[in-house]
């Protein structure tokens, strides 16, 4: 899906969310949970970030990944450079990296 594709995929979502919230159907703190999460920001890890965050958190690759479901493999190509996390993967490395490991335990 293009950024383009997004932009107006999410423009349509929020003016669907901001009527809702004028008609009453949404609560003012829903609508503020919808808001942070719009402007919730992942960025792309680099393989020494995530050594970082699993060093931190002082498990080792196979433990990192039993607690974040995913393989051992993919941990090892993730701290090696050769693949790149992604999605919903990306998204727990982020929460773990704001929260605490403690988010996905």
């Amino acid at each position: 899906m293009t950024n383009k594709i997004k932009s107006r995929i999410i423009e349509e979502m929020t003016n669907t969310v901001k009527g809702l919230h004028k008609a009453g159907v949404i609560t003012k703190k829903s609508m503020a949970e919808f808001e942070a999460l719009r402007h919730l920001e992942v960025k792309a890890m680099t393989p020494r970030r995530i050594k970082q965050l699993r060093s931190k958190a002082q498990l080792s690759q196979a433990v990192f990944a039993l607690a974040i479901n995913t393989s051992l493999s993919t941990i090892q190509k993730w701290e090696a450079g050769d693949k790149k996390p992604s999605g919903t993967s990306l998204k727990i490395l982020s929460l773990i990296e704001r929260k605490g490991l403690e988010v996905v335990l």
